[in-house]
């Protein structure tokens, strides 16, 4: 997955919490400050996206999962709350990350607002808002396909990086090396996706759905299924089997994203079923999760090929 070393996330450290604004107020707040928030850090280079989960644990104490610019989701030990303020910390996540994250937020008109500190010393604010719950009231009507991919060229497309070593000829959209990330120009909402994929042994791609849920592409034949496997919903959800085929074999992912909602069949086998995605993975585009996103392909892990791109959009 994403390894930079800004903003590197892993399990959560203990903090010893004391409320000296009273059990009554301590619990008010925590209870206003749970649930999941949708997040935007101010950096230098612009804003990013970040995700938090927040829940009581036994009486007195708040627990939670953190997503950060990248990496998978992390858990929260321990979340201090005192009076209209929160803080808690959380380990570097890599084994070449060094120091902690540390986030203190004020949560106010039902918003959040803070500072974050980065393992590198480096620190920005954050705002965030609670997320979507996403809940469709009927099914979708599926409306008629769109042939995302040009026969030969990147019509439609845009990389997210430059240089961009992505490619199509003959109609397959092919990244020989580790470089940019590619997008569709096309936003979408509810919709099925079908897309085939190829890669070499070891090699490493992902199909981020509306530009914020990554969907794993990977090499993980004879594994175990895990939520940063083939076909996992990376950090959150874990696929039932792997069915991945060999490498340099094509494979196919069969997607439909109605809200929340996610069902994944790789190579005809269904593997996760209409499991709700709590948040956006790392690496996500952005955190407006009710909003139509963008196809985004992984490019920044390896050789990968892809073909036969279509999307059918709810109506």
């Amino acid at each position: 997955m994403w390894r930079f070393s800004a903003l590197l996330l892993a399990v959560a450290s203990s903090l010893s919490p004391t409320d000296h604004s009273g059990p009554a107020a301590g619990r008010a707040a925590a209870d206003s400050l749970n649930g999941r928030w949708d997040i935007v850090i101010r950096t230098a280079h612009g804003s990013a996206p970040s995700w938090l989960e927040v829940e009581s644990s036994g009486r007195d104490a708040l627990v939670g999962r953190f997503v950060g610019i990248v990496g998978s989701a992390r858990p929260i030990s321990r979340i201090v709350v005192r009076a209209d303020s929160f803080h808690f910390a959380i380990p570097h996540q890599w084994e070449d990350g060094s120091g902690e994250l540390v986030v203190d937020g004020r949560l106010a008109g039902g918003k959040l607002t803070g500072r974050m500190t980065f393992p590198d010393s480096t620190s920005s604010e954050f705002t965030a808002t609670r997320a979507p719950l996403l809940r469709r009231a009927a099914a979708p009507v599926w409306g008629a396909p769109i042939h995302l991919l040009h026969a030969n060229d990147l019509g439609g497309w845009h990389s997210t990086a430059q240089p961009n070593q992505w490619e199509v000829k003959n109609g397959v959209l092919h990244s020989p090396k580790s470089g940019a990330n590619i997008v569709s120009d096309r936003t979408f909402g509810d919709f099925k996706l079908h897309i085939e994929f190829r890669y070499p042994a070891e090699s490493n791609s992902g199909v981020y759905l509306r530009g914020r849920y990554e969907v794993q592409v990977q090499d993980d034949l004879g594994h175990h299924p895990s939520t940063d496997a083939i076909a996992g919903v990376y950090g959150f959800i874990e696929p039932s089997e792997v069915a991945a085929r060999k490498p340099g074999e094509w494979q196919s992912y069969d997607i439909t994203l109605v809200g929340r909602s996610v069902t994944v069949v790789l190579n005809g086998r269904r593997v996760i079923c209409d499991r709700d995605i709590p948040g956006i993975t790392g690496g996500a585009l952005d955190s407006d999760e009710g909003a139509p996103g963008p196809i985004l392909l992984q490019g920044d892990h390896g050789p990968i090929e892809y073909r036969n791109i279509v999307v059918t959009p709810a109506r």
